[in-house]
């Protein structure tokens, strides 16, 4: 049977179309993840002209805005080759079947089902997050943002010896957060002082909570992308006085300290193997047929109630 894809034909519009399977070792998909925050930035057309070709996933196909195949969280069996018959993730877009070179399929560890492999993208955004936030152990940690990538950064800092994190929404995630072993606050109640902040509301409210919630000489690490989008920062009142930063974070380069040592492959394998915690299973907040998907879609996108939605072949 032709494979087929999904594409983004047009603000909120989608469909799916016949796919050439490429070339390389043959995979049969099994589930995909979709990435809510930048997917729907991608549905909506809202990719600003100077950053499309930063922001082209690995196999996307078609050109922004419109029509484009993107999509990177895929888990499927590879069919032949050295990996036939084992589950292996791939930087691949919604497609039920394709062919990729070896070395862009990972395995996945022993002790990670499939269904939970979707989260592999995600995770790989939430180790660099951490990494470029400078948390430590016994640090006070501050997550604006439960969403996907929030509640994955806020679960990773938990694992630092002594850290307390709290993660802040205006959603009720104070279960899903506790169980990662973290804190929750509303925004306002949402303490200060602290030692590490990381925005990923993608918010102009939620990074001037940030702002607010840094203590002296803190950094505030923005994880957000706000596409076309501007924001206003109030740098006034106490930001210079407390000599507060602000740095940037984002996936797709490895930051400067750890690139010598190292690579992409080295960086998603370690998520993949990270994602070996059953807890995570609660970040899949629903799962669609692909034949089913470009219907239901939009109204994915659309719902903040969404963290990791799945899909299904």
């Amino acid at each position: 049977m032709t494979p087929r894809a999904l594409w983004c034909i047009g603000p909120d519009r989608a469909e799916l179309r016949p796919a050439s399977e490429g070339e390389g070792v043959g995979v049969r998909a099994l589930f995909s993840g979709i990435s809510r925050g930048t997917e729907r930035l991608v549905l909506a057309g809202r990719v600003p002209a100077g950053e499309r070709t930063r922001m082209r996933a690995p196999f996307q196909e078609g050109d922004f805005p419109f029509p484009v195949k993107y999509g990177y969280a895929s888990v499927g069996l590879a069919t032949e080759g050295e990996l036939a018959g084992r589950p292996v993730f791939a930087l691949f877009p919604h497609q039920d079947a394709y062919r990729l070179p070896e070395d862009a399929l990972i395995p996945l560890p022993k002790g990670l089902p499939p269904e939970r492999g979707v989260l592999a993208a995600n995770m790989e955004t939430a180790l660099t997050i951490l990494w470029d936030s400078g948390a430590g152990p016994g640090d006070r940690i501050a997550v604006v943002g439960g969403g996907l990538v929030g509640l994955l950064t806020a679960s990773l800092a938990a694992r630092l010896p002594g850290a307390e994190v709290v993660v802040i929404d205006l959603l009720d995630r104070a279960a899903l957060a506790r169980s990662l072993g973290c804190g929750f606050a509303h925004p306002g109640d949402a303490p200060g002082g602290q030692d590490a902040v990381i925005h990923t509301s993608a918010s102009q409210a939620g990074l001037a909570l940030a702002l607010s919630l840094a203590g002296p000489q803190a950094t505030i690490t923005e994880a957000s992308w706000h596409g076309e989008g501007s924001v206003a920062l109030p740098l006034g009142a106490a930001f210079h006085s407390q000599r507060l930063r602000i740095v940037s974070s984002q996936v797709g380069a490895i930051p400067p300290d750890r690139a010598p040592r190292w690579t992409y492959r080295r960086r998603l394998t370690k998520a993949l193997d990270l994602l070996r915690d059953d807890r995570l299973d609660a970040l899949i907040s629903g799962e669609t047929a692909f034949a089913d998907l470009p219907d239901a879609y939009a109204a994915i996108l659309s719902d903040p109630a969404t963290l990791c939605h799945r899909i299904r072949y």
